[in-house]
């Protein structure tokens, strides 16, 4: 190849390259300057994985530690008493602060089989919800619903039993209506709902 051929392809790369790049450079700094959208299934699921991470670990690690080593135990009545709350008290006590922070973001525990009548589904969505999650608990349940005037979107995921104390209390418990749950049954949902532009 002859030099000034060579120079001339060189100079030819070196302005694709350029233009490219700016192009590239332009197109990137313009995309991190747009507004990001989140996917309310994408926000349900890292919502959903907080809270059963913080609740595995509060059982597992907390109350079952607790109560084997003889320290303490995890009682219904844990406000009046020297106990623990119990896995699904810490999680309404924990929905219940979520709530009253103002960020619109809600979940809560719901059963087809409650112990207290509060738990149970309040409404059509969140009973047919139940009922997807009992038969195939590795999906959640979702959809689009309409409290008052505001427009939500709602998912249920399974609520399994992660602990025998979870079993013990649903199966012992003298309001339940159901007493032969086993180790990683559904016991029930837990229902986040998620405030979505009208």
């Amino acid at each position: 190849m002859k030099p000034p051929v060579i120079w001339g392809t060189i100079l030819v790369l070196l302005v694709l390259v350029g233009v490219g790049g700016y192009w590239g450079l332009s197109n990137l700094l313009k995309d991190s300057e747009a507004p990001v959208m989140i996917a309310p299934e994408l926000v349900a699921d890292y919502v959903h994985a907080v809270i059963q991470a913080n609740r595995t670990v509060y059982t597992k690690n907390i109350v079952d530690k607790l109560q084997e080593s003889g320290i303490v135990e995890a009682g219904e009545h844990w406000k009046g008493e020297n106990a623990l709350p119990l896995p699904a008290q810490f999680l309404i006590e924990t929905g219940r602060l979520v709530a009253d922070s103002g960020k619109g973001i809600k979940y809560k525990l719901v059963s087809l089989w409650p112990i207290y009548v509060w738990n149970k589904p309040e409404t059509e969505f969140e009973r047919k919800g139940l009922e997807a999650v009992a038969k195939s608990p590795e999906h959640p349940f979702t959809g689009f619903v309409r409290i008052g005037r505001e427009r939500y979107f709602q998912a249920i995921y399974a609520d399994v039993a992660v602990s025998q104390t979870c079993v013990t209390c649903h199966n012992q418990h003298i309001n339940s209506s159901r007493r032969d749950f086993k180790l990683n049954d559904v016991m029930g949902g837990i229902v986040i709902t998620i405030p979505v532009a009208p």
